[in-house]
């Protein structure tokens, strides 16, 4: 039971990106990357939460299945955020490329961080 739930949460998390990406990108036009990031920082953030949960003994394994790998991985993309990065630069916008690279990764970092001390503290 718990392989057809990551299924169908990794389809709700794919259907949850499409609608947000298209939602930021509607109501803030820029030629910045800027939903794909928050995509990621977001589902980063959940998926340290659920980790912390699982560690502090307060999510089970099959929790952890669902959302960290159904959902998380289906709402986030950082095969998107690299190809980003590549337009970008192939716009010639060097630095918007770079600080996309490198600004996901450490935002990304920071929010699954922040989310496994909450994890681990409400457990």
């Amino acid at each position: 039971m718990v392989p057809l739930a990551v299924c169908l949460a990794g389809a709700l998390g794919a259907v949850a990106r499409f609608v947000v990406d298209g939602e930021v990108r509607r109501r803030w036009p820029t030629t910045f990357p800027w939903p794909t990031v928050g995509i990621n920082v977001s589902g980063s953030l959940l998926l340290g939460l659920v980790t912390g949960l699982v560690l502090a003994g307060v999510g089970s394994q099959d929790l952890r299945a669902v959302v960290g790998l159904g959902f998380c991985g289906g709402y986030t993309t950082f095969s998107t955020a690299v190809l980003e990065s590549v337009r970008l630069a192939q716009r010639g916008a060097w630095w918007a490329a770079a600080g996309n690279a490198a600004g996901t990764l450490v935002a990304t970092s920071a929010a699954a961080a922040a989310g496994l001390a909450a994890g681990l503290a409400l457990g």
